[in-house]
């Protein structure tokens, strides 16, 4: 079998496939959020260390004074923002705040945020307001806060429980502090908690994998999310010669979902695991709008994607953030890209086919009029090598639903099937990156 560990599809495209952008800007584009069901993400790019597999935009070592200065940008961004969004009546349905690690602000930062975020932007009374953290930074202060503030999901990266594989992975806090956070935190009764693990780690057996989800099940979390580890361009493993061995990794994927299963979770994707046996509705998302306020934050909006230049080294994003805090005009877009309609079809497929129940074939051809199946001929590959099938659901949304969806063994390399809908015109501008920016 090849590799089945390509590249996470998260999203579509990818942000090394941005480029500068001139003449555009935010007032053009605010249609988009007119009315409710949008969301508003929020980027806190601080940790307390970098962990060796990351190449997210964060950094580290950054005291009280510079935080508050961060702040004070997000600040003025979210004023410029509301000014606009006032005369569109845009209400958003969810609140995503990540990074780095959120919980890294102190509590009277936390406050901060929360208090500014409600104050400048309209929420629904259901929205869903999902968190980060980490067990160094998890504390009953700031999980007060966190309740305080209406948080309906906390996501916690646990990784392992396995001091040897957390010294690997370059995780800077113990096993028992682990579930010591763990309990602390389900002692808030959050609406939804997820934990995050990670396997293919270097000397990780199904035993001690097996172990620690055992364990990690006693919390009871309501979805759990197994990643693969990645080494990737600008991690620090990269520079330790840490190699992967795919083939194991992928048969401690296999036992873990079907541990999972067993254990009564419901597998959505190849990656998330839900406790619940309750059948996944269709959830369209492929052309939502995601509006965005911090350094390193990205933004969707119809055709227009746009963030902060993706950079992987610490000098760059400290360099980056330095430049946010004294831009002037946030509603200026100079980097990102417009999708061609060719691009927002791969979007749609990308983010429905591998998430359950799959792609709606009705969705898309109401969306794009025509259909998938001949708008990507691949996918007929896929169904005849077993990697995808056609079936039909009943939907309390829309009746009765055709779907294209991945099998339980396409669902396992989707890793590996993501990536081979990515066009050439993409492919292309992210290996460009790659040449530049690389091996930085």
């Amino acid at each position: 079998m090849q590799n089945p560990y390509v590249q996470y599809m998260y999203s579509y495209p990818h942000k090394t496939a941005y480029r500068r952008l001139s003449g555009v800007n935010l007032r053009e584009y605010c249609a988009h959020l007119a009315g409710g069901g949008h969301s508003l993400y929020m980027h806190v790019p601080f940790c307390q260390t970098k962990c060796g597999y990351c190449n997210l935009f964060s950094v580290t070592g950054q005291g009280k004074a510079d935080v508050d200065r961060y702040l004070d940008a997000v600040e003025r961004q979210c004023i410029q923002y509301a000014e606009l969004l006032g005369t569109c009546g845009t209400v958003f349905s969810e609140l995503v705040i990540g990074g780095g690690t959120p919980l890294y602000l102190q509590e009277s930062q936390l406050k901060r945020m929360f208090q500014m975020l409600d104050h400048y932007f309209m929420f629904s009374e259901n929205c869903e307001r999902v968190i980060e953290t980490a067990p160094n930074q998890t504390t009953k202060e700031k999980l007060d806060i966190l309740k305080q503030a209406g948080i309906t999901r906390i996501s916690v990266g646990i990784q392992s429980l396995e001091e040897q594989q957390l010294k690997v992975l370059g995780r800077h806090h113990a096993a028992s502090q682990a579930k010591e956070a763990l309990a602390l935190i389900q002692s808030y009764a959050f609406p939804c908690v997820n934990v995050d693990m990670i396997y293919g780690i270097p000397g990780q057996t199904e035993e001690n994998l097996l172990t620690n989800l055992k364990e990690i099940l006693q919390f009871k979390p309501d979805e759990i999310f197994l990643y693969p580890l990645y080494i990737k361009h600008g991690a620090g493993l990269v520079y330790k010669g840490i190699a992967i061995d795919t083939k194991s990794a992928y048969q401690l994927y296999q036992k873990a979902a079907f541990f999972l299963i067993q254990a009564g979770y419901r597998q959505d994707s190849m990656r998330r695991f839900v406790r619940s046996q309750t059948a996944r509705e269709f959830a369209e998302c492929g052309l939502s709008s995601s509006l965005a306020v911090g350094c390193g934050a990205r933004s969707y909006l119809g055709r227009l994607h746009f963030c902060t230049p993706y950079t992987i080294t610490r000098q760059d994003c400290l360099s980056k953030i330095e430049e946010y805090e004294q831009t002037e005009d946030y509603t200026v877009i100079t980097n990102g890209i417009l999708l061609s309609d060719e691009e927002l079809k791969r979007r749609y497929v990308i983010r429905h086919l591998f998430v359950q129940p799959g792609l709606s074939q009705q969705q898309y051809e109401a969306r794009f009029c025509s259909q998938a199946m001949d708008d990507f001929p691949i996918l007929r590959s896929w169904e005849a090598a077993g990697y995808v099938q056609q079936h039909e659901e009943t939907s309390r949304q829309s009746g009765l639903e055709r779907y294209l969806s991945l099998t339980q063994r396409g669902m396992g390399l989707s890793d590996y099937l993501g990536p081979q809908l990515i066009s050439p015109q993409i492919k292309k501008a992210m290996e460009e990156w790659e040449e530049q920016y690389g091996d930085a």
